[in-house]
């Protein structure tokens, strides 16, 4: 009964957030035709994040009446460079006499926003992962350690991304960083010793001292960058390559002959090598409208329809009414990412997916660069995107099978897929960040404590679900994998995250510095972080390497002071 309850609970979420979204779409809808044709994109690229221009918007705070604010805002650059959507001024000039209603719209598109972020890595992105480790042949190790991390990071690693890429929201950004890095490595793992502490877990004192010590490595040289306050294209590129001497290091502690003849390699039904999603959103995802008719309980256990659109005799408009509610979310994303998975493949789809692609990368660009690029340039942009996507659709159309996807150029399909799903992922990304940049704007908050607190939370969610319950349904080796993944997955979001920002940026001022700005903020917080790590690993060794109320209690008091201290320090100053 629990399982078909928990079905119909999904089903209602899914249905919620459909409707949430077309809630907020006519929201901004009906805004963008009331603000006569004055439009709400955010231009990152023409207009550059500056200290001055920083104050300019902080003292929007201090204006008395929503009418003062909106003439600020109308009368100078937008205060958030991320996103396509000018949250500030939505607010003050369209919600300036009903706050209620524009904080409630924006907390909806909060929901939203933060399920695409993890629904687009869940369903496109990991299953093309799969597809691509299955075709490189990659060993469980390998997948584990590089597309593993990938795909259950890539909520982490886009909204870092997306944050990082722009120097008005670099705070927020590494303050995402290590927020989810604390969030993991001191909750989840204080929360998992706690689960567990009666069954006499150990771990693997191998590992978890090597993952552990070469997370202080990390953060040691993040405490560099940090210091020194500026960091080359050398540098970047040294950070980020640490990723590939861990990967190294695990290959070579996982050969057979090093471990005394013992295989360490997981095998090829392992969770951890074959399930590359995020599972907190995967029980949503997989389930049809038709479950509750094949689901057969005996007597008393037998699930009873709290809804007739949730019947065994659900009606077939009820039906479709369920189905049209469950599209809005999903449907953009089916028509512009390429899928060659075998159980969701569909012919017109994909040909509907390649066609289109191409033509949805033009729009984007027009719109992120509307007043920099002439009405020609535009036409222009356009034009390629109609005759790639064309040109691509009419390929497909004439080489691809109606009952199963390509074995031909599976390759290119795979690198299309993927490319789109990081184009989604990084705008649901770059919206997020400015939403709650702008949220920090409007309460007086610092951006940098929501990127610590609820940025954080919201991309580490998944990670709690998952590590928990692998930890609590999988037997001592699910303990191991979720103990060690607490710890692997904050290494690669660091280093793939934070370095590939740092080295795209310090790309594209070769051979200039990038600056950091200095926050004292920053270093308490990994300080902190040290703390929980070392005290992980004095307690753990000493403990027998069992998981207990001791590691766990220390590791939730050291988050709690972390937090807490962070919260006091910012509401003073």
């Amino acid at each position: 009964m629990g399982f078909g309850v928990s079905v119909y609970e999904d089903k209602r979420c899914m249905i919620f957030l459909n409707v949430s979204f077309l809630l907020v779409a006519c929201v901004f809808l009906i805004v963008q035709l009331s603000s006569s044709g004055s439009g709400f994109v955010v231009l990152s690229s023409s207009h550059p994040f500056n200290e001055g221009r920083q104050q300019q918007c902080s003292s929007i705070h201090g204006l008395d009446g929503y009418k003062a604010k909106c003439l600020r805002l109308k009368s100078n650059e937008p205060c958030v460079s991320q996103g396509y959507i000018d949250y500030l001024r939505i607010f003050y000039c369209n919600f300036g006499r009903f706050p209620p209603l524009g904080l409630s719209v924006f907390f909806l598109w909060l929901l939203v926003l933060f399920y695409l972020l993890g629904s687009t890595a869940s369903e496109y992105f990991c299953s093309l992962l799969q597809n691509l480790s299955r075709l490189l042949k990659l060993s469980p190790t390998i997948a584990g350690i590089t597309l593993l991390a990938l795909g259950n990071g890539s909520p982490d690693v886009f909204a870092s991304l997306a944050s990082l890429m722009d120097s008005g929201t670099l705070d927020i950004g590494l303050n995402s960083v290590l927020g989810g890095t604390s969030f993991v490595t001191c909750a989840v793992v204080g929360i998992i010793s706690f689960m567990v502490h009666k069954r006499r877990v150990q771990v693997n004192k191998c590992d978890l001292i090597r993952d552990v010590s070469f997370l202080l490595l990390v953060l040691a040289s993040l405490i560099i960058i940090l210091t020194l306050g500026r960091v080359n294209l050398l540098g970047a590129l040294g950070f980020t390559s640490m990723y590939i001497v861990y990967v190294i290091v695990v290959c070579i502690s996982h050969v057979p002959w090093i471990n005394g003849g013992r295989v360490m390699e997981l095998d090829a039904n392992s969770s951890f090598s074959s399930d590359l999603s995020v599972p907190i959103l995967s029980a949503m995802e997989k389930q049809d409208l038709n479950f509750v008719e094949e689901t057969t309980l005996d007597g008393d256990n037998r699930l009873e329809a709290r809804n007739c659109c949730f019947h065994t005799r659900t009606s077939a408009s009820c039906r479709m009414l369920l189905y049209i509610l469950e599209m809005p979310l999903d449907l953009p994303r089916r028509l512009t990412i390429p899928v060659v998975c075998e159980k969701k493949w569909s012919k017109p789809i994909a040909v509907t997916a390649v066609t289109l692609a191409p033509i949805f990368l033009s729009v984007l660009w027009n719109l992120k660069h509307e007043n920099v690029a002439a009405s020609c340039t535009s036409l222009v942009v356009y034009g390629i995107g109609f005759l790639f996507g064309i040109t691509f659709g009419v390929l497909a159309h004439f080489y691809t099978e109606k009952s199963s996807p390509p074995e031909q150029c599976l390759f290119v399909w795979l690198v299309g897929g993927f490319l789109m799903s990081v184009v989604w992922s990084y705008i649901t990304a770059q919206e997020l960040v400015a939403l709650l940049v702008s949220l920090g704007y409007i309460f007086g908050i610092s951006p940098s404590i929501l990127g610590l607190t609820i940025l954080a939370w919201g991309n580490s969610l998944g990670d709690l679900v998952t590590n928990s319950t692998m930890a609590m349904n999988d037997g001592p080796e699910g303990v191991q994998v979720a103990i060690a993944g607490c710890y692997a997955g904050p290494i690669f979001n660091i280093l793939f995250g934070l370095g590939m920002s740092l080295v795209s940026s310090s790309w594209h001022r070769y051979p200039s510095y990038i600056l950091i700005p200095s926050e004292t903020y920053l270093l308490e917080t990994m300080g902190f972080l040290v703390v929980s790590l070392l005290w992980t690993l004095v307690v753990l060794p000493m403990r027998g390497m069992r998981l207990d109320g001791v590691l766990g209690g220390g590791l939730l008091a050291v988050y709690m002071i972390s937090v807490s201290f962070r919260l006091i320090q910012s509401s003073t100053s």
